[in-house]
């Protein structure tokens, strides 16, 4: 099956409207489609192929239709094709996984939220959302302090860890083991700076640094003014990401947060440009 048909198929068993990353999720779960190199079909595949035929698709924004829908359309399943749910709505019978429909609630209600200091044992290796509070307001520096007392919440950060939650929201953002967006964005936040010169020469131009000793004061704020929360579960996470991110707009996000800070930017500007800079002695 070509991959316009199983995008066809798939529209055609639903009997709706799909955003890309659904339509690549169904795609893959059903195995309607097989790329030459086995990996599986992304969202930006499903937004290229459905532009190349507008006799059978339409697109409003990453939402695709089939354009011979009309008032009376029905959902009619395609004969040689019985759909699977995406992984993220399958049963489940892992423990602690939560279903998509209660992933806001649970990631963000406050009785679930842990001091950072206390989480390491129990993050699990497993793909999920993750959010970040801080304990008071007055822990941050202005004019952040300010803002978030403007905007009455407590909520600085929302991630995506789309394999280990262990990894990645652990790992790289409370921890410092690789490059964590958070991670930089709550140094700078602070007032540390990366290490003069430290990204001269490196592929990733951007992805800044702090040293060895700043890392571990990082971590110290981090264990002592922060509460994390976190949801583990199979699916669309940048779906969910999104919604959370327009709906709250969490201090600390800058992609996809319709209230991004110019002031985060220009922190994260300023920490780039330090890095990229050789002090002579």
């Amino acid at each position: 099956m070509t991959l316009h048909r199983a995008i066809e198929t798939v529209l055609a068993s639903t009997g709706h409207a799909m955003t890309t990353m659904e339509i690549a999720e169904h795609v893959n779960a059903n195995e309607l489609y097989r790329k030459r190199d086995g990996s599986p079909v992304t969202p930006f595949q499903i937004h290229g192929r459905t532009r190349q035929y507008p006799e059978l698709f339409t697109r409003d924004g990453s939402t695709v239709a089939l354009t011979r829908w009309d008032a009376s359309t029905t959902r009619v399943f395609a004969p040689e094709y019985s759909p699977r749910l995406p992984m993220q709505q399958q049963p489940r019978d892992v423990p602690g996984q939560i279903e998509p429909a209660d992933i806001e609630s649970s990631l963000l209600d406050v009785s679930g939220f842990r001091p950072a200091g206390a989480i390491d044992p129990e993050v699990p290796d497993r793909p999920g959302l993750y959010a970040i509070r801080v304990r008071s307001r007055t822990a941050l520096p202005d004019p952040f302090q300010g803002i978030a007392e403007a905007r009455d919440s407590d909520l600085i950060y929302v991630g995506i860890a789309s394999k280990s939650l262990s990894r990645r929201f652990l790992g790289k953002e409370l921890r410092a083991r690789g490059h964590g967006t958070f991670f930089r964005s709550i140094g700078a936040v602070l007032g540390f700076r990366p290490v003069p010169g430290s990204l001269i020469g490196k592929a990733n131009r951007r992805n800044y640094t702090f040293s060895p000793e700043d890392n571990r004061a990082i971590i110290d704020w981090i264990n002592s003014n922060l509460l994390v929360n976190w949801v583990d579960f199979f699916g669309a996470h940048a779906v969910e990401e999104a919604a959370l991110l327009r709906k709250h707009t969490p201090l600390l996000n800058l992609q996809g947060n319709p209230a991004a800070l110019p002031q985060l930017k220009a922190l994260r500007t300023e920490c780039v440009r330090v890095a990229h800079t050789l002090v002579s002695s």
